[in-house]
């Protein structure tokens, strides 16, 4: 270790003391980052958020990533939107951020995003599995996923035994009984009745209001619908101002903490977004969730998956067979509009005609990710074949 690192590092200890002396608060603060641009009510909105979350949480350190702004906090320098999740992810990466608090940003398929509201009832905070993001391109398999990814989620943020609920939308009789066969099979899973006489563990809308369940599963664009509701519902929809924001992203392999707002999030919800993030950080989200896939495998999700969704990568269309994958490369742009049910046919065409692509969910909806340089022959490809 150098002279100037040594240096640093023992500044960084006398900060960090008298910081635990003003707030009371002793040990190392866990540190969030925030993007702020591209919102609808200006990044200075959203560094209202931040520094009211630092003003209510002595633990943790908000992180801006951005310009044009003033603020006491801490500053990473970012021109547009892409620099600032370039940045975003690369602090990430590094371990100079234990989370992240961004808008429209694109998660692979497979991540999806458990979203956390307060139900107007009885002003219970619920958690809504997922709100956007893809977790599998089958609807029933989806909502399995989605169960396991709330349940890891609530676990992170200390409820070590949630309550789960079905939302009653199309699927939600095979997803009960998939769920009760892994039960039975030996995976803990606490199924809740609903508050109607006729109970059941497929839950109305009279438990929606009342926060019922601690996680109440959906498809993610179910969820997506009903985060706005509950979250702007009081300013006409124009300005989210209750909840905690759309939530992290989850996957069994993903790596890190990344919640997501909408363009109409307000301060107030800006600042329990980085609350959120701080939380699944803290109760290690990340690992959380491979326990969780870990037990669930015990009990046969394997099996159960399986006969749910194709493995194979499907043929496009005339195509007639399955294609070898390009070599690899990195995927910065995005085509949206592809239908969610055709988005791998999209991406098994490109691969034929030797484009390397992914899919993916952006924040309003399926998109295929390409290289910058494929771009414009990808598109022409994909609206040629009827995909767009």
């Amino acid at each position: 270790m150098g002279v100037n690192r040594i240096r640093d590092t023992i500044a960084e200890a006398f900060e960090e003391v008298a910081d635990a002396l003003e707030t009371g608060s002793f040990g190392k603060k866990t540190r969030v980052g925030l993007t702020i641009l591209g919102s609808e009510h200006g990044p200075q909105e959203l560094v209202r958020g931040a520094e009211l979350a630092q003003s209510q949480n002595p633990d943790l350190q908000a992180v801006v990533i951005g310009a044009g702004v003033k603020t006491y906090l801490e500053t990473a320098e970012a021109s547009d939107e892409k620099e600032a999740h370039a940045k975003m992810d690369q602090m990430l990466r590094d371990g100079f951020l234990d989370a992240a608090v961004t808008m429209h940003y694109s998660f692979p398929i497979g991540v999806s995003t458990v979203g956390r509201v307060i139900t107007p009832a009885k002003g219970k905070k619920m958690l809504l599995a997922t709100t956007t993001g893809t977790s599998a391109t089958e609807r029933v398999s989806a909502m399995l996923k989605n169960t396991v990814y709330g349940i890891a989620v609530a676990k992170a943020c200390g409820n070590h035994h949630p309550s789960v609920g079905i939302l009653n939308i199309d699927g939600a009789r095979q997803v009960e009984r998939a769920l009760r066969k892994l039960q039975e099979r030996g995976y803990p899973i606490s199924l809740i009745e609903s508050t109607r006489a006729d109970g059941g563990v497929v839950m109305r809308g009279n438990d929606l209001l009342m926060g019922v369940p601690d996680v109440m599963v959906q498809d993610s664009l179910t969820g997506n619908v009903l985060m706005k509701v509950f979250s702007a519902s009081s300013s006409g929809g124009s300005y989210e101002s209750l909840g905690d924001g759309y939530g992290p992203g989850v996957g069994e392999n993903y790596d890190r903490i990344i919640c997501i707002i909408s363009r109409a999030s307000g301060a107030p919800v800006i600042a329990g977004a980085i609350r959120f993030a701080a939380d699944c950080a803290k109760g290690k989200l990340v690992q959380k969730a491979k326990d969780e896939f870990a037990a669930a495998r015990k009990a046969g999700w394997d099996d159960f998956v399986k006969s749910l969704s194709c493995s194979a990568v499907p043929a496009a269309k005339g195509t007639g067979a399955e294609v070898v994958v390009p070599p690899k490369k990195p995927v910065s742009d995005s085509i949206p509009g592809v239908e969610v049910m055709e988005l791998e046919e999209a991406v098994s065409l490109l691969w034929k005609e030797n484009i390397y692509a992914e899919s993916g969910m952006g924040c309003t909806g399926p998109i295929v990710m390409v290289a910058p340089e494929d771009k414009e022959k990808a598109f022409e490809l994909l609206k040629k074949n009827e995909y767009l």
